[in-house]
């Protein structure tokens, strides 16, 4: 009975919540026992919360019992990635410098999802300060793939993803600063949203006028990232994107209803130089294939020009750079030796050269516009092959079929830096599996701060995919 509980959506126990069906006591106390159980074999965890979860659920059920008014969340279990602050619970960014470090605060997405009723189950697991795209750091180790322990997370919110594609609770707090929530999302085969500049706000985020990172979902369906984008969404005094943008009814507008008559699709595979493995274009093209059979109808677009990821190094290494040089300074034995040379590559970018990366962001801000002005959507994939070893290192080679290239990013997640500079909103959605048995993703980008229209067209994917009953034998 507990294991059922765990594989049951957020969108499900909220319904067998308010008509008193299950508790919230017992979902916790069985998420919890499935976290033990399982932390040990997939260290996706940082912190877990047991006793101040229970306490939670206790409260929660009480007031279920009393007949008061419930929140969008009331009694669900989530997780939040140990970069997003949480008022009272250790905060680590995955670092062995902050390992003891206890906010006094929540983070304005937190702090919501906690005001919606939801039950803080624990921190996840990051690279420090999700600086990269696997999930590995000195502080805890590597967290291994749901589906096979030979194989990365990914990352940087590898521990979200794993946690919620191993039903140990079915809504995840993660960040994305260059994909941190898709390539995760894709590597386990979840649900992993970076929704528009500004639809949920960012209180953490220190240059929030040029920023590009994201608090964002992470679920295993679409309905239960439109619940947390409920809960999460609308404007907030510290994110001036945040001000003076509307909350539509996410619940109502992602449902899966109608079809794709009268959308336009524009598709590519990859830039120019980026090549895909065999089972990622078989998916993709099934992918595609899908998305017509719904009605919409496909134009293929170039990649030519979208080399985005100099453009997005320069301005997010010299971010990094003026952050935790200091702290790279008084602490270089405990911080990786990688999460190091990333900070020493922003020495050679110029002032300079960081401006003309904003006038190339707004560059392409402006094209993608012009993209999204001829169709509605735009579908890549969101990976060019399935997870990397789970001993894979940032400045290694990646094999793509066989071919050895030199950049882990350009190579492996061309498309998906894109779109945290234009701030346009992009999903990850499962679109099958490679012959290794691992999940591929399908990358969707909807309309600027069309989230809701975005949504639907990934649930009428999710759908017509019929995905959503495997699970990795973790799971089981």
């Amino acid at each position: 009975m507990s294991d059922d509980l765990c594989l049951l959506s957020a969108i499900d126990l909220r319904a067998r919540i308010a008509a008193k069906d299950i508790s919230p006591v017992e979902i916790t106390a069985a998420v919890l026992a499935r976290a033990e159980r399982l932390q040990p074999e997939l260290n996706c965890f940082i912190t877990l919360c047991g006793e101040a979860a229970m306490a939670q659920a206790e409260a929660a059920e009480r007031q279920l019992m009393a007949g008061e008014p419930l929140g969008l969340l009331h009694g669900i279990p989530f997780t939040v990635k140990d970069i997003v602050s949480t008022k009272g619970v250790r905060t680590t960014f995955g670092a062995v410098p902050y390992k003891n470090n206890v906010p006094d605060h929540d983070a304005v997405a937190v702090a919501r999802l906690r005001a919606q009723g939801g039950i803080l189950l624990g921190k996840t697991t990051t690279p420090e300060f999700g600086s990269k795209c696997l999930t590995d750091s000195p502080l805890f180790g590597r967290t291994r793939n749901a589906w096979s322990a030979e194989r990365s997370s990914g990352g940087s919110s590898g521990g979200a993803a794993v946690a919620v594609a191993s039903g140990i609770a079915p809504l995840a707090v993660a960040t994305d600063g260059g994909g941190s929530t898709r390539i995760p999302a894709a590597c386990n085969g979840v649900v992993g949203i970076k929704q528009s500049n500004g639809v949920i706000p960012h209180s953490q985020v220190q240059d929030a006028f040029g920023n590009q990172t994201y608090v964002t979902p992470t679920t295993r369906t679409v309905a239960d990232t439109a619940l947390m984008m409920q809960a999460m969404a609308g404007e907030d005094p510290s994110d001036p994107w945040s001000i003076g943008v509307p909350v539509p009814d996410y619940l109502d507008l992602a449902a899966p209803r109608g079809d794709l008559r009268g959308r336009r699709v524009l598709f590519c595979l990859s830039p120019p130089g980026r090549p895909v493995t065999a089972d990622v274009a078989a998916a993709f093209k099934a992918s595609l294939d899908r998305l017509a059979g719904l009605g919409a109808e496909l134009e293929e677009f170039s990649g030519d020009g979208f080399d985005v990821e100099p453009i997005w190094r320069a301005i997010n290494h010299t971010v990094w750079r003026t952050r935790f040089e200091k702290l790279a300074a008084d602490h270089p034995d405990e911080l990786s030796p990688t999460f190091l040379k990333q900070l020493a590559l922003a020495a050679d970018v110029s002032g300079v050269d960081y401006q003309q990366a904003m006038f190339d962001r707004t560059a392409l801000f402006r094209r993608v516009q012009a993209l999204l002005a001829r169709g509605d959507l735009l579908a890549m994939p969101t990976l060019t092959r399935t997870a990397l070893p789970i001993d894979q290192d940032l400045f290694g080679t990646i094999e793509i079929d066989g071919q050895s290239f030199d950049s882990v990013r350009p190579h492996w997640f061309p498309w998906t830096m894109l779109f945290n500079m234009t701030g346009h909103p992009a999903v990850n959605i499962p679109a099958g599996f490679g012959r290794d048995g691992l999940p591929i993703g399908l990358h969707l980008v909807g309309r600027f701060r069309a989230d809701a229209e975005l949504l639907r067209v990934a649930a009428l994917f999710e759908q017509a995919s019929d995905l959503l009953g495997r699970w990795p034998a973790v799971a089981s």
